[in-house]
């Protein structure tokens, strides 16, 4: 096993971080990392706001509630599904939009937001940074939206705060393989056979050092799923544009 792999195994969220500042070579590397990301067909589709300023970094980590090293963290970014440049250069040409609205371009941007940011954590961990993904900025999509001022076609899918850390959760136990990876077709029997892991997260959540709890992994599903989350989203992606077809 090489270092990278080892780095990628040993990955857990931090949420307590040191004062100690990321520098600016640190940061133009986190940045050309997630530049150079696979992308679909070279559309590039995405951008990241880094939050500097501590009255707007306020606001964004209200909307988040849960978290408080939103304020704390030494950098913190917003990672943006972007089209909003291909819609400028079919508005120059006179060119109809609707090859960006449907749901297959939203898509197509999604990805390549969410693997510039894996590549930008992957790389923050090789130099012994830590990271939080903050996907609860789409408590309120529509004032985050308002708040960084972005134009049509695009949408804020998540942040992400990164320092050095004060403090690094134990590692989550993740599924067997056989409850996740299967060849040539979907596993409904071995995917769905959930005791034993179950029992494996239970006991991780009752003996961690931080937070310890009662709950399996089917347990704390069916808390997350037993309602409808943040219902404002589709309609948020309608008004930017995205006809979700």
């Amino acid at each position: 096993m090489n270092q990278t792999i080892e780095n990628l195994i040993k990955h857990t969220a931090v949420r307590d971080f040191t004062d100690q500042t990321i520098t600016n070579e640190q940061k133009n590397n986190l940045i050309a990392a997630a530049q150079h990301g696979s992308t679909s067909e070279f559309i590039q589709a995405f951008s990241i706001i880094e939050i500097t300023d501590s009255n707007l970094r306020n606001k964004l980590a209200d909307i988040t509630i849960s978290s408080p090293h939103v304020r704390e963290a030494d950098t913190f970014y917003i990672f943006v599904a972007d089209l909003h440049r291909q819609a400028s250069m079919l508005r120059a040409n006179k060119m109809n939009l609707d090859s960006l609205k449907n749901m297959e371009s939203l898509l197509v941007a999604t990805i390549d937001t969410a693997i510039a940011a894996q590549n930008m954590a992957t790389a923050a961990e090789s130099m012994e940074l830590g990271i939080c993904y903050i996907g609860s900025i789409r408590n309120n999509i529509k004032q985050v939206a308002e708040l960084l001022n972005l134009p049509d076609f695009t949408v804020p899918l998540f942040g992400m705060t990164i320092g050095v850390p004060k403090f690094k959760n134990q590692l989550k136990p993740r599924m067997p393989k056989q409850n996740q990876i299967a060849t040539n077709s979907y596993d409904e029997e071995s995917f769905n056979n959930l005791n034993d892991y179950d029992n494996t997260v239970k006991n991780y959540y009752l003996n961690r050092k931080s937070h310890p709890n009662d709950n399996s992994w089917t347990e704390k599903n069916l808390d997350i799923f037993k309602h409808i989350r943040r219902p404002d989203v589709a309609q948020f992606l309608r008004n930017q544009g995205f006809s979700l077809n």
